[in-house]
């Protein structure tokens, strides 16, 4: 594993807790040689994991598409900075380049960006481990509907057991490798 790519928000959320993550994490992926493959953003959660990996010595990716470059604020001091056309091309460059995908607090474009990767997942497009960093517990309603999914007989258990889900970074990226 040479490379992650974090889905994360372009906000910071409520509180410290959410930021701190964030921070953790690129540390993690730092101290394990790990790439970050994000959004390109120097802003919310993608502009703090952005900052810590690269502080601790690491190499980053961004992919931002050319309408998002101002509004997001593009990164400028990224190891890497890709411009796409649109969304599609910078998903499809994000997930080529990166060995796993973690998603962590966000709103409702890292929710697409967590479903389109599972559902890429459960179709075999690919077969990269999956995490998801439930920070907080910002994430248990969502796990419980997962669950739920299974229950109801609308989504196999080995397709709900292809996300893997812990409430810390360096727990989370543990069980990834597992």
């Amino acid at each position: 594993m040479q490379s992650i790519c974090v889905y994360c928000g372009s906000r910071v959320g409520c509180g410290d807790g959410y930021g701190q993550a964030a921070r953790q994490l690129g540390r993690a992926l730092a101290d394990q040689g790990l790439e970050l493959v994000y959004g390109g953003a120097a802003i919310g959660m993608m502009g703090l994991i952005a900052d810590e990996v690269l502080a601790a010595g690491g190499a980053v990716t961004g992919v931002i598409p050319e309408a998002l470059k101002q509004k997001e604020v593009a990164h400028a001091g990224l190891t890497e900075l890709l411009v796409t056309a649109d969304m599609h091309e910078r998903k499809r460059l994000m997930a080529e380049r990166a060995d796993a995908f973690i998603a962590m607090p966000g709103g409702l474009g890292t929710l697409e960006e967590l479903f389109e990767i599972l559902t890429w997942g459960q179709l075999r497009f690919h077969e990269k481990p999956i995490g998801l960093l439930n920070t907080s517990g910002y994430y248990d309603d969502l796990v419980r509907f997962l669950d739920g999914t299974v229950t109801e007989s609308f989504v196999h258990p080995r397709h709900r057991a292809m996300l893997t889900v812990d409430a810390t970074p360096e727990g989370l990226l543990e069980r990834l490798w597992v």
